[in-house]
This record gives C-alpha cells, sequence and structure tokens, in this order.
C-alpha cells in the first residue's frame, strides 16, 4: 500500500510536471518570438522610410545624399549595399557597401552586414537574425531589399538596406521571465507532490482501514480464543486420564464450547458494525416489550432482576438492539455483585427511549472508567466485547450509551454502576 500511495504521487507529479512544462515552454518560446517582432516591426517602420528617401539621378545611379542627410546612418546603424550590374547578390563579390555609418552605435564583427543583406537579396524579402556585438551584447539585424523604380516582375533587387537594433534590454526581461516560469512550475510541480500524496492517502485509505479492521479481528480472535481453547485442551487430556468424573468433564466442556460460540458471534457482530458491513434495519420497534423478551430469555440463575417499563417506540433494528440490551444485563448479571452473592439487577425503560440498568455491585473501577466501551478494558477479567458492541449498536442508531456510578436505591442500598442506553424515538 506504501509502495502504491508513492507510485501514485509519483504520476501524479510527473504528470502534472509534463503539462507545466510545456505550458512553461510554451510560454517562452512565445515571449521571445513577441519581442523579436516588435523589434523587427521597429526596424522594419525605419527601413521602409530610408527605401522612400533613396533617389536614382537621370542615368539610373542610385543617389543616398538624401538618406544621409535626412535620417542619419550612425544611430541606429543603417547601411545601404548594391548588388553589381549582372549580379544576384547570392555571392560575396555580388556586394558591395554603398554606405556605411562612420561612427555607428552598435559595431558587429567583420561580415554580418553583407550576410544578412545577401540573404533579403536572394530571398527578396525582409530577413532578420539575432547577432552579439562586438563586445558581445545580443543584437538584432534587419535586412530588407529594394528595387528600381522601374523594375519588372521578377528582377533580380538593386540593394539592400541593413540596420540593427540593441536587444540587450528584452534579452534580460525574456531571461528573468523564463526563470520566473522554471522557478514557479518547480513551486507548482513540488505542489502537485504534495497534492498527490493527500489524494493518494485519501484513495488507499479505505484500504488500509480494511487492512486494519481485519488484523484488529484477528487479534481479537487470537487473544479471545487463547484461553478457551487451552481449557478445552486441558479438560480433554483430564478425560482421556480418566483422572475426572467423565459427565462433569462434558458438563464443562459443553459450557466452554458455548462461551467459544457466544464469543466468536461476539467477535462477527463487532466486526461487521466497524467495518460498516452490518445492515441495519430501522423500523418502528416497541422498546418495552423488546426490553421484557431479552430479560424472560435470559438465565437469572439465582439473581434477582427488577423490570420498570413505560409505553415506548423507538426507531432502531430489533435484532441489533436485542443484542445491546443483552449485552448490558449480562454483563449486570456477571459482575454486578459481589462475589458469592447473588445479583440484584434493575431495567428500566422510559419514554424518551432509554434503557437504564442499575445493578448492586463494586461499581466501575476508576482506571477503566474512561475506556470502558473499547475492547479488552472492562476491567473484570473479560473481553469487553459486550459493553463494545453495545456501544457500537447505539452510535449505530446516532444514539449513545454511557455508563456511571449507580444511584442509591429505597432501604439506603446503593453503590453499583448505571449503564443508560438511548435509542432516537418515532416522534
Amino acid at each position: 500500500m506504501l509502495r502504491l500511495r508513492r507510485r501514485i504521487t509519483v504520476l501524479f507529479a510527473l504528470t502534472s510536471a509534463v503539462g507545466l512544462i510545456t505550458m512553461a515552454v510554451l510560454a517562452v518560446h512565445s515571449d521571445g518570438t513577441r519581442w523579436r517582432e516588435q523589434l523587427d516591426q521597429s526596424m522594419n517602420g525605419d527601413i521602409s522610410w530610408a527605401i522612400g528617401l533613396l533617389e536614382t539621378d537621370s542615368e539610373g545611379r542610385l543617389v543616398t545624399s538624401v538618406l544621409v542627410d535626412t535620417m542619419g546612418t550612425s544611430c541606429p546603424p543603417l547601411s545601404v549595399l548594391l548588388t553589381r550590374p549582372g549580379g544576384s547578390g547570392d555571392k560575396e563579390e555580388d556586394l558591395r557597401v554603398a554606405v556605411a555609418p562612420r561612427k555607428p552605435c552598435l559595431t558587429v564583427v567583420s561580415g554580418v552586414v553583407q550576410d544578412a543583406a545577401r540573404a533579403a537579396v536572394r530571398a527578396g524579402d525582409a530577413r532578420a537574425f539575432d547577432r552579439r556585438t562586438t563586445k558581445g551584447e545580443p543584437v538584432r539585424v534587419f535586412a530588407m531589399p529594394f528595387y528600381p523604380p522601374d523594375a519588372a516582375a521578377g528582377e533580380h533587387a538593386q540593394g539592400a538596406l541593413v540596420t540593427m537594433a540593441d536587444a540587450s534590454g528584452q534579452r534580460a526581461d525574456h531571461r528573468r521571465l523564463a526563470w520566473m516560469v522554471t522557478g514557479g512550475c518547480a513551486v507548482l510541480v513540488l505542489l502537485s507532490a504534495g497534492v498527490g500524496h493527500v489524494l493518494s492517502g485519501r484513495a488507499i485509505r479505505p484500504a488500509l482501514t480494511v487492512l486494519g479492521q481485519q488484523e484488529a479481528f484477528l487479534a481479537d480472535v487470537a487473544h479471545d480464543l487463547r484461553t478457551p481453547a487451552a481449557s478445552l485442551r486441558t479438560l480433554s487430556e483430564t478425560g482421556l486420564r480418566g483422572e475426572a468424573d467423565r459427565a462433569e468433564v462434558l458438563r464443562r466442556t459443553l459450557r466452554l464450547a458455548e462461551g467459544m460460540g457466544s464469543l466468536v458471534d461476539g467477535l462477527l457482530t463487532r466486526a461487521r458494525l466497524m467495518s460498516g458491513t452490518a445492515a441495519i434495519t430501522r423500523q418502528p420497534l416497541r422498546l418495552d416489550q423488546l426490553v421484557e423478551a431479552v430479560v424472560k430469555d435470559t438465565g437469572t440463575a439465582g439473581h434477582r432482576v427488577e423490570v420498570r417499563v413505560e409505553e415506548t417506540v423507538v426507531v432502531a433494528d430489533p435484532g441489533l438492539v436485542r443484542r445491546a440490551v443483552g449485552n448490558l444485563l449480562g454483563n449486570a448479571l456477571a459482575h454486578g455483585h459481589a462475589p458469592g452473592e447473588p445479583a440484584d439487577v434493575r431495567v428500566t425503560v422510559t419514554k424518551d427511549g432509554a434503557v437504564t440498568v442499575d445493578d448492586a455491585g463494586p461499581g466501575l473501577p476508576p482506571e477503566v472508567a474512561g475506556a470502558l466501551f473499547e475492547r479488552f478494558r472492562s476491567g473484570s477479567g473479560s473481553t469487553g466485547l459486550g459493553l463494545s458492541i453495545a456501544s457500537w449498536v447505539a452510535h449505530a442508531h446516532g444514539g449513545s450509551l454511557t455508563a456511571e456510578s449507580g444511584q442509591p436505591r429505597e432501604g439506603g442500598e446503593g453503590g453499583g454502576a448505571r449503564f443508560v442506553l438511548r435509542l432516537p424515538t418515532g416522534d
């Protein structure tokens, strides 16, 4: 189960990581494309205006004086390259520099301008490139071809204009965004791993609960059947050796077998209640009649049991309520009296759906009063399953089971323990 939980957590984190990384890559790529497009649009406007300032003289030669006088070519750096007559711009010797900035604000290594112009002339359209200056700073290079005024369709470009723009600020913003997205993805992946760990824990919790209930049931069986099984074996060995009366051995064996059967039945009932698999059939029930029947069917064996009932209707499962009341009465008969004396038990049913069982025994041990309804905590040598089952029955119906010291009876007699089982009425 723990390995399964780790695998679910890892799978959840990996799935989230794949989605987040994909989104991060798309976001970073989109930002890189966006700032390049902004620079390209700005440089495209500058070059388009510069091409409009180019003139041709009467002999068809290019005149760049108006461009130089109007715009200048230093910042942003603007270079004009012309194709040689008969050249296509594909080769290095086909292009010559007609105008170059004297003191450009951005300088690149030799050949960058020519390569950009050659690519634009060859493609017949504007081209942009990411390059670096001689100082290593990022720069965006933009080249656009231009044609003679009377150029025919398909004619080679007359030349190309090349400009550059500083991209260090945009690059820095882009890197900052990339780091922020990366950090955010890492945090979200960790959060998704934590969420996956919690969700996987909730997913396997029912299975762990079932395993825990199974282990608890096996522990109960092993704990509770060990003593009667050992006693049964001892009785069998005694009977085989002929050291005791065979009839007495058989009677004791029968009592042990009946006790073991009741114990197993109680364990199964408690296991079904704990797991929630016990079917609870709620129906209107005369609680007073059920209690009287339970007292009548219970062997008192010389004990005194007084019943005081009022007509009471509750909404509950008859079988489970019968078991709970029987367990409370059996507990009072077994432990609610001094050794060697008969028990004096009073069972009361009131209209508010309460069944009260009072005994005149030694009372509740203080060391177990707070955990009386837990298994193995009866404090009197028994398993404590009877009270535990009664408590589960009460809570399964939305009621309660409480234990307290008994109230003094008529004539000054008092002490003992009082158990109060409360069930919802039909009102």
